[in-house]
Parts: structure tokens; sequence; C-alpha cells
């Protein structure tokens, strides 16, 4: 069987990549098709010889630096890609790879990691956080969404099968779509992080300082604990905010970047590992169980099928200061199993989702009476 893979583009090895990683490991011998591929030489080993095919938009000028901007060119892109002689299409999208025209004799299988969420139900929130709620510029960029939306409703309709990466993702493609999705955990490479069941006296956050993570919100909860210790791990947009918060506040340590081992490190003893966004999935928390130490999180998003309440830690209903003090002031009260920890983030390995994804399309394929040939 003959099988190409589509993936929106190839710029960072961050989530989606992760997932390409272990796409490719199922289908060893695909091609690969995308619309850029700038890919730094350091992160590029999980492709080894697979051949890629990249759309026009890599030939336009500082489409390197700017292949965003093209995005209202994407979804055509994307339609260009001969796919006439593969048996097996499996987009892995988050913005436009689903979109491929395929035949009627070919299996089409998604892994959405998302509809875009700039298009859908976070428009308003994208345009306020890029300051474009107004103006001229605001309604060019409403009328290219506006367009967008059209075009990714019409082209849900080329997918014979979704597969997802939480019911929360399920949830959004069920509304935007009408479709149902297969839930398959998006991979985490668990053998990274090891059980450690002696635990420090601090908490620990880290992530990305971007607005949405809310890692502010987490400062200003603990400097109003003096009693607590946090380490916050992480760099980013909004450095400024988290230094200007934790300036008087002995109690909390900002640690900017770290490289993985010592982030780890600070992981297998936290007391518990404090989340406030609403992501797709959040591997962070996966990886703070697959050290056995138990996350208070926010209680929405992926992390609903990721962290179980009062066994692997617990939840927060809003995001403000005063619900994370809450929810701290709870957990000191309760006590976690390491162990039970480790085994609910076993359920997330890298080898649980290639089994998955490979039973998956096995029977689709079954259904169809076709043999896959690539077990």
């Amino acid at each position: 069987m003959k099988v190409a893979v589509i993936h929106d583009w190839l710029t960072v090895y961050a989530g989606a990549e992760r997932a390409l990683n272990q796409i490719l490991l199922c289908f060893p011998d695909a091609d690969l098709f995308t619309i850029v591929d700038f890919l730094p030489e350091k992160d590029r080993s999980f492709l080894s010889n697979t051949k890629i095919t990249t759309s026009f938009v890599q030939a336009i000028p500082f489409a390197n630096k700017f292949y965003r901007n093209y995005l209202p060119l994407m979804p055509f892109a994307v339609e260009q890609f001969d796919l006439s002689s593969y048996d097996l299409i499996f987009s892995s999208s988050h913005a436009v790879a689903k979109g491929v025209i395929t035949s009627p004799d070919q299996l089409h299988v998604s892994y959405v990691h998302s509809p875009m969420r700039y298009a859908w139900d976070l428009q308003h929130q994208y345009l306020s956080e890029s300051g474009n709620l107004r103006g001229l510029k605001s309604m060019l960029i409403r009328i290219i969404l506006h367009k967008l939306r059209i075009w990714d409703l019409a082209s849900s309709y080329r997918v014979d099968l979704f597969l997802t990466n939480s019911s929360f993702i399920g949830r959004r493609i069920n509304k935007i779509y009408r479709r149902t999705a297969e839930v398959i955990f998006g991979p985490v490479a668990l053998d990274d992080f090891s059980l450690e069941t002696k635990k420090d006296d601090y908490y620990l956050t880290a992530s990305r300082l971007v607005p949405y993570k809310k890692v502010e919100l987490i400062a200003s909860a603990f400097k109003a604990m003096p009693d607590k210790k946090l380490i916050i791990i992480g760099d980013g947009p909004d450095r400024h905010k988290i230094e200007r918060v934790t300036k008087n506040a002995p109690n909390i340590e900002y640690l900017g970047y770290q490289p993985l081992k010592s982030l780890i490190t600070f992981m297998k003893k936290a007391k518990a590992f404090i989340f406030a966004a609403e992501e797709d999935l959040g591997l962070t928390p996966i990886e703070a169980q697959a050290c056995g130490t138990p996350v208070i999180a926010y209680g929405k998003g992926g992390v609903t099928d990721t962290v179980i309440p009062f066994k692997t830690g617990l939840f927060f209903h809003e995001q403000t200061a005063e619900s994370i003090k809450d929810a701290v002031v709870e957990f000191e009260n309760l006590k976690f199993d390491s162990n039970q920890i480790r085994l609910n983030a076993e359920k997330f390995s890298e080898g649980a989702f290639r089994d998955r994804l490979v039973n998956a399309i096995e029977l689709e394929l079954s259904k169809r009476n076709l043999k896959s040939g690539f077990l």
C-alpha cells in the first residue's frame, strides 16, 4: 500500500511534529507533503530519508520568516498536491492539510490537532490579542477568516475518517464539521521522564510565556501565599509581566528558559505542577505525571482527559488567582500516590499512540475489504 502523509508546515519541532514523528514510524515508506519546509537541521533527524514535497509557497520571497502571512494562499496550495498514485492519504492537520483532494478509491484519514482556532471559536480572542479589533486591517482579516471558514467546512467532506488528540478537540470537530472523531491521545516521550516518589516543598509551572498560558495568574496567586514556594520556568513575550509580578515576592523563583534535563529535574521533585491554560491536550501535565508529580490544572480542555481528579491531580474551575489559591489549599489536605500517577501517564506513551493509530486505520480498511501491508 502506497502512503502519502500531509503535514501543514515544517518550521519548528513542536507538538504537531512530535505526532508526525510517530506517524512516520507507522508508515516508514511514506512520502511527505507539506506547504513549506524550513525545519532547522538540528530538528530533522526524525525525517531521515523521507521524500518531502513542498508547495509553491516555499518559493515565495521571505516565506521562511513570514509563511503565516501567506495563510490565504494555503488552501489553494494544498489542493495542488498530486496524490493520485497513493492508496492511503494520512493528513496531520491544524490548518489546511486535511483539505487535499483525493479520489473515491483512496482512503483519507485525518489526524486533526484542532480545526483552525483563529478562524472559528477563538477568532475574537485572536483579534484582541493581535490588536486588530478595529480598523481597516481588522476588516481585511475578518474577511479572510470568513473565507477560510467556508473552505475549511467544505474541505471537511474530503476526509473519510477523523482522528484527534482529545475529547475536547473531538467536541470542537463535531461542532464545526458535524463529524465524529476517534480520540487517539497525542504521543508523549515518557521514557525521558522517570518516576520520583520523594518530593520537595515547592510547586512548579513551566511553559512558553504567552497570554493564554496564564502564568501571570499563577504568579499572582502565589504572591498572595508567601508561605508557599513557586518555581517558574519558561520564556516568551510575557516575560516582563512575570518579572513584574515576582519582583517583590521572595517565595517565587523565576528561572527563565531551562534545558530539558534541568526542567525534568525540577518536575520530578515538585510537590505539584500548576497548569492554568485551556489546551487542546497539554503535554506538560502528562510529563509531570510521568514523574509521579500530581497536577493542579484549570479544568477545561485536554486535561480533563489526562488528569484524574483526586487520584492524579486536582482541578480549579475559574482562570483567576483566587481559584488557583483555593485549589492549592485543598491540594495540601490531600494525599497522592506517585506510582498511580505514573501509571496514568503511561496511557499517553508514544507506543500506545502508534498502536491505536494503526488499529484505527486497519479497522477502517477492513470495512472496505482492503489490506494495508504496512504492518
